[in-house]
């Protein structure tokens, strides 16, 4: 089982990783992987577009949710060793968001990050 999970992991990078094809799609993938991690500070700002004024500000170690949409956008941020906030926000003609990293990351250009996380496959099963 131990041996059919790292050649899954294994095959799993190289499957998400052919794609990178010069040293700054390496380093993006890197950075990118790194604030899914909550390893990197960042700033998200949504606004208005027609009047220009900032309506939330979230800063911290946050990612964009991958159940976020066209028209709905979620952030987790990472308040404590244990402790998440999940925020969301409706995006529309008007209203729109980036996101900003605040600090400096290293992110290799010659090694590609992988992330291992042996609880995701055996997750923790709760019985009602």
């Amino acid at each position: 089982m131990k041996k059919t999970a790292i050649i899954a992991a294994v095959l799993i990078a190289i499957v998400g990783l052919s794609g990178c094809n010069n040293d700054a799609d390496v380093a993006s993938q890197n950075l990118s992987t790194a604030a899914d991690n909550f390893q990197i500070n960042r700033r998200i700002v949504f606004y208005n577009g027609f009047t220009g004024e900032y309506m939330l500000t979230i800063e911290g170690l946050c990612s964009k949710d991958n159940s976020s949409t066209d028209t709905k956008l979620a952030i987790i941020c990472k308040t404590g060793p244990n402790e998440y906030k999940k925020h969301f926000l409706g995006l529309s003609n008007n209203v729109t968001y980036f996101i900003e990293q605040l600090d400096p990351a290293a992110a290799s250009t010659y090694h590609y990050k992988v992330v291992f996380k042996p609880s995701v496959i055996v997750p923790d099963i709760s019985i009602k």
